[in-house]
């Protein structure tokens, strides 16, 4: 599989935010934010890797500014590094109002997505390489995210079998 470059796998999703979007405060549900989070990603990593993907992972997403009813929220999600069967993808979320034009950052967000084959099994996914220098930079620190998110996940696992699926009252 030859490498691509991460531009390849650019996927922008744009949505109105309108009433049943938004919570009691007039601002985007986080979990819709979530959802769209999870949506453009996974589109980004098939786009890369051409085979069906699961979520593996989300890294913690940061409400940085609000997405208030009538704005639109505009995402942009492409892969920025591999590793065997997986994709760390980096996700981009601006809010714009439109009768002013003002745009503010809202999020970022990585995910880790894995190539999965006919019977639902982890399949190789080709490499990826960084052309601009926001890419470079994104990619440069892939290695170190991806240890982090190791770890984590080892804790995740711990917690798992600490807790197991019993009731904490019975």
């Amino acid at each position: 599989m030859d490498a691509k470059p991460c531009i390849d796998s650019l996927a922008v999703k744009n949505s109105h935010v309108l009433p049943p979007d938004t919570n009691s405060h007039g601002t985007l549900f986080g979990g819709k934010l979530m959802a769209y989070i999870d949506d453009v990603a996974a589109i980004a990593s098939v786009r890369h890797c051409r085979k069906p993907v699961v979520t593996a992972s989300t890294d913690s997403v940061d409400f940085l500014h609000p997405v208030f009813e009538g704005d639109t929220i505009c995402l942009e999600a492409f892969v920025t590094w591999t590793h065997n069967t997986s994709m760390e993808v980096f996700v981009k979320a601006v809010t714009e109002n439109l009768l002013t034009g003002e745009r503010k950052l809202c999020t970022t967000a990585f995910l880790s997505m894995v190539a999965v084959d006919e019977n639902n099994q982890p399949a190789p996914v080709p490499g990826v390489y960084p052309e601009s220098e926001e890419e470079k930079w994104l990619h440069e620190g892939a290695q170190k995210r991806h240890e982090h998110r190791k770890a984590r996940r080892k804790e995740s696992k711990e917690l798992a079998e600490m807790f197991g699926t019993d009731l904490p009252w019975k």
